[in-house]
């Protein structure tokens, strides 16, 4: 089992970026094509992408559509979508364009009974997102924080039929200080459910450490501004994962 490898584009007012710890006045603009980005990733090997509609994850709602629908038209492989899904009908709109996955992250803490739904109606499709600020579930943009561990939460999907969990460490994400591996880990080997790791790659170390805990349940990573900034190439971070 290899490590899967998921380019992140992040979007903003349409724009390519990347954020500093989840903070929407502390982002750094990459680009104005999303779906040029798209490609580049595509071109050097990549078969999986992530994309966040951040405004989207603020207003409850789609918000950077026609964006996504460019990144879905111009990437061959498949396209995990989160921010701002909270309804049946947003789920079945974005399968209908051809997302593979769809994320779900505040609607999983305060509806679960929504993700129980989508998971059974959309086998393999639904990912969990369980974004953590101190081991503490971070919601709607991760602007708050409530009182249920990460763990907690993913344990209530165990049985529900959800693809993965993404696990955010929000603290590390887009500061390039290192994937937190340990919490990554220890949530892979405390759920039945593959986890994929988020926040903080900074480099060819996290791909590769992360790629030998792939049989404790660590399905893949996200990484962008590493890819971004050059730390990171992303066909040998591919390359890495997959000979683990």
């Amino acid at each position: 089992m290899s490590l899967i490898v998921f380019p992140a584009i992040d979007l903003k007012a349409g724009q390519v970026v990347r954020l500093a710890e989840g903070d929407m006045a502390r982002a750094t603009v990459y680009g104005d094509d999303p779906a040029a980005q798209a490609t580049k990733f595509a071109d050097a090997g990549a078969g999986h992408l992530h994309v966040v509609d951040l405004d989207g994850a603020f207003a409850g709602k789609s918000v950077n559509g026609d964006a996504v629908r460019q990144i879905v038209s111009a990437f061959p492989g498949h396209v995990q979508l989160g921010g701002g899904i909270r309804t049946p009908e947003a789920v079945a709109a974005w399968f209908d364009l051809g997302v593979a996955r769809v994320v779900i992250g505040t609607a999983a803490l305060e509806n679960p009974d929504f993700v129980r739904d989508m998971a059974r109606d959309y086998p393999g499709g639904i990912v969990v997102a369980v974004d953590a600020r101190d081991g503490m579930v971070a919601t709607k943009g991760w602007a708050d924080v409530s009182t249920v561990s990460t763990t907690d939460l993913a344990r209530r999907f165990e049985d529900a039929g959800v693809a993965a969990v993404l696990f955010t460490d929000v603290g590390r994400d887009g500061m390039l200080k290192g994937c937190n591996v340990e919490a990554t880990v220890d949530l892979a080997r405390a759920v039945d459910i593959p986890v994929i790791a988020s926040g903080g790659v900074k480099g060819i170390s996290d791909i590769h450490v992360l790629a030998l805990h792939a049989r404790d349940g660590v399905e893949g990573v996200i990484t962008g501004r590493a890819l971004y900034d050059g730390r990171l190439d992303l066909a040998a971070a591919l390359s890495v994962a997959a000979a683990a």
